[in-house]
Formats: structure tokens, C-alpha cells, sequence
């Protein structure tokens, strides 16, 4: 969400003069050419207070035409300080702050959601959780979010060292990108699934990025000792790699090029979606094909049979076929499909598409002036 909230206000800075309040430290990194207020992030309260008071006293003086809530979390925020200045009220919906049921969120933070002007889904899961929360149908969009388009591969040599820094060897490598949580399902992908794929091909190693998160709305962890543990005790502890977090773009680039598949084995689980699954359109953007469940946002980031292979949520069994498949084709084999699919999500086409949904008129008037 820090990402995607980071490319919305670069993306919209092109078409309007966009101010951010974010976190301590977010100046350093703010897009270009958006200007920022920060506010202590931790704790949570004070966060939530300070932003809310910093959004109506910039409203005040600032008259925007508009204020986006970058998450369900601060649309109570952005609702105040849109009435106080008069302008347009619209939040950003991930999914899981559309879903959280807790009593509190649901009486404060529910109806500011159902007040906003425009409600900004990022798949049409999320738009239909929006929907049960009484959102009115007129007043949803649809603007998933975007990809980094790489330039070129990169090169052998890089994704030799990258495997060799690592421990990689030179077999086949089942990628997982993502948080170490209970929803994401890395611990029951090893358990069912994992290793009736080592039988049937014995060079596969499943490299996973990501840890436990320290920070997050609503998520419960799987730790790496109890996946390794499972592991361990069904023989197959030898295929796993922990390879942490990678933030750098380069070895992030390297671990998806250097993979053969991409592993999202998302469980359903109620109150807790996936919103979109961002990972499959990177892996896509790389030319590297997803196998996944069908469940939430995660049936509008992948095209079964272009960008990889959707199977029911649950079914183990037809997650291991369809990955021995994908296997069995070879990466050539997606690449192109993968990487076309991707070019429709990149990062310029979501900013023209948000700016389009939030209504704003990206063409300057004619005394000069752009939307705030």
C-alpha cells in the first residue's frame, strides 16, 4: 500500500498539483514534483489524530478540488477535511479496508467509506466489498494498480551471481514474493502441495522473498521456522530458500528472472481478502507466469492461460498439477503472453486511469490552472 500510495500521488502530480501528508521520513522520498506534511506514524492513534488535524488545516488554507484518502484507514480523515474546504471527498480501497469487521471500524470508519464522492476499488473483488458496505453502485471505480515495465532482462551474469549469493544451485526455482502471513498460505503450500512437486521434479528449489510483517492492519504470521519445520518433517527441507526481504530493484529483478514460476497460494479466508495480487503482474512484468488460487483481487491480476494458471482456492491437488504443467512448458513458453498482459498495468496507464476515474480534468484551463 506505501508503494502503490507513493506511484498515486507521482502519477497524479503529472496532471494536478498534488500535496501529501504521509509519515516521518516520507519527505525524503516523496515524488518529485508532489510537496508533503508529515506526521508521526507510530503509534497508530497518533498517526490516524495528527493526519486528520494536518488535513484540515492544509484544506483550509490550501482549497483543493479534491482529497484522496490513500487507504480505508484515512477516509475519515480526508471526508472532514474535503467538507471544511468543499472539495471532493474520494478514498482508495485495497480490500482488507473494506473487510475488517471490528466493531469500532465499523462504526466510524465504515460510514465515512459510504460518504465519499468516489470510491476507488483496486479490483472488482474489492469494488464488491465496497458494495456490501453500502457504497453506492454510481459512485464506485476500478483503477488497479500499475507495474515498473523493465527495460531490458538482466543480463546472465547477474542472475548467475544472484543464484550463487543465495545458495540457488542451477535446478528450477519456484518463486514466493510476499509477506510471511496466515492468508498468504506459504506454510500449507509446503505441507500439501510441495512435496508431491519435489517428487515428480527433483531440481526444484522454492526461493521465498518476504518475512513475517511487524506492521500491518489485520494479519497473522507463519514463521520461517514454522514452514521450514513442516518442511523438515515431510523430507523436503533441502528444497526451501529464505532469502529475506529484497527492496533493491536489481535483486528483486534477478529473483523473478531467475525463476521458473511464480507461487501465490492464497487461501480464502472471511474477512481477510487479497485485495489484488500486485506480485503477479511484477512476476508477469519479468515474464514469469503465476500459478495461484482463484479467491479475491487475485482473478484480475492473472489471465489463465496468458499470464499463468488460476486454480479453484483450496484444491492442493490442481495447485501441484497446474504447476507441474507450467513447469513442464518452460518459461519461453509464457514469456511473451506474460509480458504483454503487464504492459496494460504499468505504472503511466494507471495514473491516466485514476485521473480519468477521480473525474480530474488533466488538461490545464485556460488561465493555467490545475486541479489540487
Amino acid at each position: 500500500m506505501e508503494r502503490l500510495n507513493w506511484h498515486m500521488a507521482d502519477e497524479l502530480s503529472r496532471h494536478a498539483e498534488v500535496h501529501v501528508i504521509g509519515p516521518t521520513g516520507s519527505s525524503a522520498v516523496r515524488p518529485p514534483q508532489a510537496s508533503i506534511t508529515e506526521v508521526p506514524l507510530r503509534p497508530l492513534w497518533r498517526f490516524l489524530s495528527a493526519s486528520a488535524l494536518q488535513a484540515v488545516r492544509i484544506a483550509s488554507g490550501y482549497r483543493p478540488d479534491l482529497v484522496l484518502a490513500g487507504s480505508g484507514l484515512t477516509a475519515p480523515a480526508a471526508l472532514i477535511a474535503a467538507r471544511i474546504a468543499k472539495a471532493r471527498a474520494c478514498v482508495y480501497l485495497h480490500g482488507l479496508d473494506a473487510a475488517v469487521h471490528h466493531p469500532v471500524y465499523r462504526a466510524l470508519w465504515h460510514p465515512a467509506i459510504r460518504r465519499m464522492d468516489t470510491v476507488i476499488a483496486n479490483s472488482s473483488p474489492t469494488a464488491a466489498l465496497a458494495r456490501d458496505l453500502g457504497v453506492r453502485e454510481a459512485r464506485i471505480r476500478i483503477a488497479h494498480p500499475g507495474v515498473r515495465m523493465p527495460d531490458t532482462s538482466r543480463p546472465d551474469h547477474e542472475r548467475g551471481a544472484f543464484r550463487a549469493r543465495h545458495g540457488l544451485g542451477n535446478g528450477r526455482i519456484l518463486l514466493s514474493v510476499g509477506r510471511l502471513t496466515t492468508r498468504k498460505g506459504l506454510r500449507e503450500f509446503v505441507q500439501h502441495a510441495l512435496p508431491a512437486i519435489v517428487r515428480a521434479a527433483p531440481d526444484v528449489l522454492l526461493a521465498i522473498v518476504g518475512d513475517a510483517p511487524s506492521d500491518s492492519l489485520h494479519a497473522s504470521v507463519q514463521t520461517r521456522q514454522s514452514i521450514q519445520c513442516i518442511a523438515d518433517e515431510l523430507g523436503i527441507g533441502q528444497h526451501l530458500r529464505f532469502l529475506g526481504v529484497i527492496t533493491d530493484p536489481t535483486e528483486l529483478a534477478c529473483a523473478y528472472e531467475s525463476a521458473a514460476l511464480h507461487v501465490f497460494p492464497v487461501r480464502s479466508i472471511p474477512g481477510d481478502p487479497e485485495g489484488f495480487g500486485m506480485v503477479a503482474i511484477e512476476a508477469a512484468a519479468h515474464g514469469v507466469p503465476t500459478v495461484a488460487f482463484a479467491t479475491g483481487g487475485i482473478v484480475d491480476a492473472i489471465v489463465d492461460g496468458r499470464s499463468g494458471k488460476l486454480v479453484p482456492a483450496g484444491d492442493y491437488a490442481a495447485l501441484r498439477d497446474a504447476i507441474l504443467l507450467v513447469l513442464g512448458d518452460g518459461p519461453e513458453a509464457w514469456r511473451p503472453g506474460c509480458r504483454s498482459f503487464a504492459r496494460g498495468f504499468a505504472w503511466p496507464a494507471f495514473g491516466e486511469n485514476l485521473a480519468r476515474e477521480l473525474g480530474l480534468n488533466i488538461k490545464p484551463s485556460a488561465s493555467g490552472q490545475v486541479p489540487r
